[in-house]
């Protein structure tokens, strides 16, 4: 805890409690008493705070300051880019998230985090009318689903569930052991191990249709083992590594690319030329193409061959889209 922490500790305490014992503060804080007696020091020194000793009631507190004493106040404590981003997100994820869900449970959580945010002497309103995080392309989900998968992902028990796939067909039912709830790239996925196919699986939470818990206990899948096959390749839909995939992006988007994050185990360099190439594992290549082709012509795939072969039968079919005129005339070709 550096001195800042310290001291909005230190005046967190006093305001609560209104009187401290040193060994309160000792204890809170974990510091020397030379430490503490320098924090008071610069309290009262440099910051006007109006910190007494009482000797009646044995501890610290604040007294009121006479008039025409300098007013006392905390300089305003501000986040970095991690805490600033973690504290948005979650008031995000409390507001916007499965409305109406455990409403009066979370909301001591998110007065705190308002609390917090507006501790840097900007109101939490202000702060989060002026700083957005913007959640593109979430898919609702229903909140009894929600609260049906939790329930039965924390009593660890088994799930019965209708999963809908992308794309045509009905779905299909399943039983399946929850493991966990994820938040990925603004959606939620349940990873479980799937009892119809004996393996470990991951369901878009938006795509399950039914969902009912059963009375049967989930079975227990080891936390290194669901790493392995989730974590370890690109994408939410990971599975265990299949190979290396090799990008090069042109040097107009090299410096961008360059300080993304793919994969924590993805390693890039830049080339002589200016081009950036990276490498990262994966194993199922949906997610990864579409990524891919999001850079259109300043990516080019290197390896492996058949990853090349299929996002050129990608772009030849989205050519055919353009192949037509307003006319409905097919467009020749230029040679």
């Amino acid at each position: 805890m550096d001195r800042t922490e310290r001291l909005y500790e230190i005046d967190r305490l006093l305001n609560e409690l209104k009187v401290v014992p040193l060994c309160r503060f000792l204890e809170e804080l974990e510091v020397s008493r030379s430490t503490l007696k320098r924090d008071f020091e610069y309290l009262r020194d440099r910051l006007n705070a109006p910190l007494v000793w009482d000797r009646r009631r044995g501890g610290y507190r604040y007294e009121k300051p006479a008039a025409g004493m300098p007013q006392y106040a905390l300089p305003g404590l501000w986040f970095n880019e991690s805490e600033l981003y973690a504290l948005l997100s979650m008031d995000a994820l409390l507001t916007d998230l499965q409305p109406g869900l455990l409403d009066y449970r979370l909301a001591p959580l998110r007065k705190r985090i308002r609390t917090l945010l507006g501790s840097g002497g900007h109101a939490a309103e202000e702060v989060g009318k002026r700083i957005k995080i913007a959640q593109l392309a979430a898919r609702p989900v229903p909140g009894n689903h929600f609260k049906t998968i939790m329930g039965a992902l924390l009593d660890r028990l088994r799930l019965k569930i209708h999963h809908y796939r992308r794309g045509p067909g009905s779905g299909m039912a399943r039983v399946v052991s929850p493991q966990r709830l994820v938040y990925y790239r603004d959606n939620w996925y349940l990873d479980a191990w799937c009892h119809l196919r004996r393996d470990l699986r991951c369901f878009a939470v938006d795509a399950i249709g039914r969902v009912e818990v059963t009375a049967e206990k989930a079975c227990e899948i080891d936390e290194k083992r669901l790493d392995r096959e989730f974590t370890s390749t690109y994408g939410i839909f990971a599975g265990y590594r299949k190979t290396d995939v090799r990008l090069r992006f042109s040097p107009e988007c090299a410096r961008w690319v360059a300080r993304e994050e793919w994969h924590p185990d993805q390693r890039g360099a830049l080339d002589d030329q200016g081009y950036y190439l990276l490498s990262l594992p994966y194993s199922h290549d949906t997610e990864l193409l579409m990524d891919i082709m999001r850079y259109g012509p300043e990516v080019e795939i290197l390896q492996p061959q058949e990853l090349r072969g299929k996002i050129r039968t990608l772009l030849e079919k989205s050519l055919e889209l353009y192949r037509v005129d307003d006319g409905g005339k097919t467009v020749p070709e230029k040679s």
